[in-house]
């Protein structure tokens, strides 16, 4: 049994190694996606997503009742590179929590919005990806939006 001891150790660390490897690739997916979001690069965020994405978003209306918006993602995209020059937008990721298993990977991202230098709201965004070949794509897309309780 001794002798078997350090094989399965080594085992044990190359599963994990390989589980912080895909965590962080889906991570580099994620900051491509904003890297491309907040340069307007439309083609970038392309690069990162399946062509069959679905993004939502959960909110309020005027009257404080909780809703669920699809979004058309190529309306998502002119909406972003038609943002003028002079707007300075940025989307701040608080932190990552990445789960993996196979081919699958959510990734609950915790934001603050920031528009012109001035706070906008915050939320979380919870991505869905899928390992297609070597590549992490995003399949889904949704985000919560709120202006209070953001440090929650």
């Amino acid at each position: 049994m001794k002798k078997f001891m350090p094989f399965l150790l080594f085992l044990m660390f190359l599963n994990i190694t390989a589980q912080e490897n895909q965590e962080t690739k889906v991570r580099q997916t994620i900051e491509t996606f904003f890297k491309g979001f907040h340069t307007k690069d439309t083609l970038l965020i392309k690069e990162t997503v399946s062509e069959e994405i679905i993004v939502q978003s959960i909110g309020a209306d005027k009257d404080g009742k909780a809703t669920l918006r699809k979004e058309d993602f190529s309306r998502f995209l002119n909406s972003i590179a038609s943002i003028p020059d002079s707007v300075d937008f940025r989307e701040k990721i608080q932190s990552y929590n990445i789960q993996t298993d196979g081919t699958m990977a959510n990734a609950w991202t915790p934001y603050e919005f920031w528009y012109n230098g001035t706070f906008s709201h915050c939320g979380v965004n919870s991505f869905q990806l899928f390992k297609n070949g070597s590549d992490w794509q995003i399949i889904y897309l949704i985000d919560t939006r709120r202006r209070e309780d953001c440090y929650d």
